[in-house]
């Protein structure tokens, strides 16, 4: 019989050998160059305007007041003067948390059609080379695509790479509420795609929405889109630290405190965004009901215990996602701690086995897709555990649309 050295050195050396590992893969395929963004001059010249800004004489409420203080302030006014200042601040009340759902549709509208004017004239700028005027076209065909009729952009900032978010269903009257936060390579220009749609943030939702209105017909439900976070550009350094997670994670939970209505609302992290979620959970508010992870490569903890909340957490990942390949572990900063769907971690596992591969969750038809939906709409009797036996919905009593206090 042989006998193997589980000594905690070793185990110590093994994880150092496999995160060297896969740094050496990562600066031999190029993976690690980081992304370089723009400064976000547009919408920090919308807020010092605001910051300056006056009505009836008084100046304007700081931005980063509480959310229920700026929404008592926009209460306080006319319809008109709403208005107004969606048209004076356009960005600055766009992305303002406590802001009216509706005032804030409004006021990226305006905000979209002055970046895509923006980029109409980069477009043609001859002091731009062709690949600045080729991009400059690319956001202006992108800023139309969200100015269509119908869509709800919830926040916008064109600065970098770009920030947005996105809503589908009626917010203010949802009964349940669906928040997706995807994962690297995440901005403005991958925020929709044609091939492969559903491995991108508004593809994901849509297919959410729509799942969630089959599995409960009745049930009001609205799905955020939430890619209001600058993302890792691809699986370098950025991705396997929790850098980007923790500046996320503040966005995230100032999101979250400002939802109107008191619904219970449901997170359905995937990849990176997990560490997000992950990093976010202890501060989320009380009504988050359930944190979902799918082809997370951790939640920069040791266990489900340790993130601080009192929601469901749930995990899943298909047999043929890379992603498990991972070292599931931290070390120095590096690498984003257990792997959620291990049964030590403690998550509910869920079945993903039709999921095929790291970006297909979201696919229609999918074990993946279902599962996601039976949580959002709180059918928890309906998802399908992982592994032979009905383990992950344990101790849950049956379907609930009700929320916490």
């Amino acid at each position: 019989m042989t006998s193997f050295d589980t000594s905690p050195q070793l185990n110590v050396w093994r994880a150092l050998l496999a995160l060297a590992v896969v740094f050496v893969m990562l600066a031999t395929t190029g993976w690690t160059a980081l992304r370089s963004h723009r400064e976000p001059t547009a919408l920090l010249a919308s807020l010092a305007k605001w910051e300056h800004g006056r009505i009836h004489g008084h100046h304007l409420p700081d931005p980063e007041s509480a959310p229920a203080r700026l929404t008592r302030f926009f209460a306080s006014l006319t319809p008109h003067e709403r208005d107004r200042l969606a048209h004076r601040y356009p960005l600055a009340v766009g992305n303002m948390n406590g802001a009216p759902v509706s005032l804030r549709y409004r006021a990226n509208h305006i905000a979209l059609e002055q970046a895509r004017k923006v980029e109409k004239k980069r477009m043609h700028d001859s002091r731009l080379s062709s690949a600045g005027q080729q991009d400059a076209g690319h956001r202006m065909h992108r800023y139309e695509s969200l100015l269509n009729p119908g869509r709800q952009i919830l926040a916008f900032d064109p600065a970098g790479s770009g920030r947005i978010a996105e809503v589908f269903g009626d917010l203010p009257s949802a009964r349940r509420i669906s928040v997706v936060v995807p994962g690297v390579d995440t901005d403005l220009l991958t925020f929709q795609r044609t091939y492969r749609k559903y491995s991108a943030p508004v593809g994901m939702a849509k297919a959410l929405y729509a799942a969630e209105r089959t599995a409960s017909p009745g049930t009001r439900t609205a799905v955020i889109a939430w890619a209001d976070y600058t993302s890792p550009d691809g699986l370098g350094v950025d991705a396997a630290t929790g850098l980007r997670a923790q500046e996320g994670a503040v966005r995230l939970n100032a999101l979250l405190r400002a939802l109107p209505g008191r619904a219970p609302v449901s997170m359905f992290c995937h990849s990176y965004g997990s560490v997000v979620c992950g990093v976010a959970a202890r501060g989320m508010p009380r009504r988050v009901s359930d944190i979902a992870v799918a082809a997370s490569p951790g939640m920069r903890v040791t266990g489900a215990s340790h993130l601080g909340t009192s929601a469901r957490v749930w995990a899943m990942r298909d047999a043929s996602d890379w992603v498990q390949d991972v070292p599931y572990l931290e070390l120095g900063g590096l690498g984003h701690g257990a792997d959620p769907v291990s049964s030590a971690f403690g998550a509910r596992v869920l079945s993903a086995r039709d999921a095929q591969g790291h970006s297909g969750y979201f696919e229609p038809g999918t074990d993946s897709l279902r599962n996601l939906a039976s949580i959002g709409v709180g059918a928890y009797d309906e998802v399908t555990c992982a592994r032979e036996n009905d383990a992950c919905r344990s101790g849950l009593s049956g379907t609930t649309t009700a929320g916490r206090a």
